[in-house]
């Protein structure tokens, strides 16, 4: 996989505000860890798994913020994994380091947030 060419694909999903075409890179066993679930659940979660909880958090997170839109600075890959440097909403920059499986979606990921 090129970095790079998935790196774009992932930005304009997110863009698009498509959350099918968003949650079509992730597994069904998905599981994200984000800080950014803790303000959503007033600090009760970091974590969410599976791609059913997964897909009402950010639909939830996309009716919230209408305008939403990634800038992506850049991407990086490693074994299985991929890691994307963007600006992200409220002038916040991320990184997610991303973890694939042998279907080649992501089943893991991690972000992180300055």
């Amino acid at each position: 996989m090129n970095h790079h060419e998935f790196a774009q694909m992932w930005i304009n999903a997110w863009n698009s505000h498509d959350l099918e075409d968003i949650l079509s890179h992730y597994s069904d066993d998905i599981e994200i860890t984000t800080p950014m679930i803790a303000l959503a659940t007033g600090g009760k979660e970091s974590s969410l798994k599976g791609k059913e909880a997964v897909r009402e958090y950010w639909r939830k997170a996309l009716d919230k913020f209408p305008d939403l839109h990634f800038d992506l600075k850049h991407s990086t890959a490693g074994v299985d994994s991929v890691a994307l440097f963007y600006k992200s909403i409220m002038d916040k920059h991320a990184v997610e380091v991303m973890f694939f499986n042998e279907e080649g979606k992501i089943s893991r990921m991690y972000a992180h947030y300055d």
